[in-house]
């Protein structure tokens, strides 16, 4: 059988499109507006308060006050996260030049290799959930078999360290090296190959130079405020609520993806990507509108949930899934 022919299986199969919630058209472009305003402001804020938490832990550096500021500097820290996001949707700042000098910075912190993420996480997006083609974004929580310990181990700060071998510092390491790796052979353009290896190659010197700065000073703060604050943050604990548990391969992003809903200052650093359903429905409305999104299409929509009530549903079907690989929480949507 030809390559062109081939038998496609998966969430290709199930249907021509995916399920998208009715809005106005005039509503919707409003609401996908962007806005350089927004973007400096998410900007500036959480640079002043990553910097007063930065400071922070200098001054507490060898006490034990260190611990819980360094704990928030490390969340704050995480906070890269959705700024890489949004630039990388191109949604932060209306600006195009903007969303990409931001996008690189937030990749560095956030340890996403910039040219390898903007590709996968497109494949996110057109294949949400979907074992073929692969969803390399839900590895860890869709499709990764976790025993009921394997999966609460991974909200110790520093856990990370028992996995480095498996991190995406050593996938970095390894397109430094020019090997392909499945996520290069799977998501990236052959002509975008080169680019992946060279980004990559800027992560590895910027983590040298940071070591030796450490080595040079004689102190190990470089490390832990440049080099290491992901191990540390509590992001996950609102990140691993998008996807896990829920059903692979359905074009219903209702079924596949989960809304949450934070207290303001985890919404602020998150950056409102707790409207998790609103965000892969309608990609390009700026997370700063998800909000507004919600309140047109929520009669459309599941309820969403506190944290505690989705861990009360994702905590049972972690170990049902370890038994049976096909469970999945069933969803209830409106039948509108």
């Amino acid at each position: 059988m030809s390559e062109t022919k081939k038998i496609q299986t998966g969430i290709n199969n199930i249907s021509n499109e995916w399920f998208r919630a009715n809005i106005d058209r005039k509503t919707l472009k409003k609401l996908s507006k962007r806005s350089n305003f927004e973007g400096w402001k998410h900007i500036i804020i959480y640079s002043l308060s990553l910097g007063a938490l930065g400071l922070l832990s200098i001054y507490t550096w060898h006490s034990l006050w260190f611990l819980p500021v360094y704990l928030a500097y490390c969340t704050m820290w995480g906070g890269a996260d959705a700024i890489w996001h949004e630039c990388g949707h191109g949604t932060a700042f209306r600006n195009r030049r903007l969303n990409k000098f931001f996008y690189n910075i937030a990749s560095f912190m956030n340890n996403f290799e910039p040219v390898r993420w903007k590709w996968s996480h497109s494949l996110h997006h057109s294949y949400t959930a979907s074992v073929d083609p692969h969803d390399y974004e839900v590895d860890g929580s869709i499709f990764s078999k976790h025993t009921l310990f394997s999966f609460l181990i991974n909200f110790i700060p520093g856990i990370g360290f028992f996995t480095i071998h498996k991190s995406l510092y050593v996938e970095i390491m390894q397109h430094a090296l020019g090997i392909k790796t499945d996520v290069m052979k799977d998501c990236i353009p052959e002509d975008k190959i080169k680019d992946c290896i060279n980004s990559s190659r800027i992560f590895v010197l910027l983590w040298i130079t940071i070591i030796a700065v450490s080595i040079y000073f004689s102190t190990f703060l470089p490390i832990f405020l440049f080099l290491i604050p992901k191990f540390f943050g509590i992001n996950g604990i609102w990140g691993l609520t998008q996807h896990m548990g829920l059903k692979e391969s359905a074009k219903d992003h209702r079924l596949s993806t989960r809304s949450v809903r934070l207290n303001p200052i985890f919404s602020f650093i998150y950056w409102k990507m707790e409207y998790h359903i609103e965000h892969h429905m309608f990609p390009m409305v700026p997370s700063y509108n998800l909000p507004k999104l919600y309140e047109v299409i929520k009669d459309q929509m599941p309820e969403p949930q506190t944290l505690y009530s989705a861990y009360k549903e994702i905590i049972p079907a972690v170990i049902k899934k370890s038994k049976n690989p096909d469970y999945f929480i069933p969803v209830q949507v409106p039948n509108n």
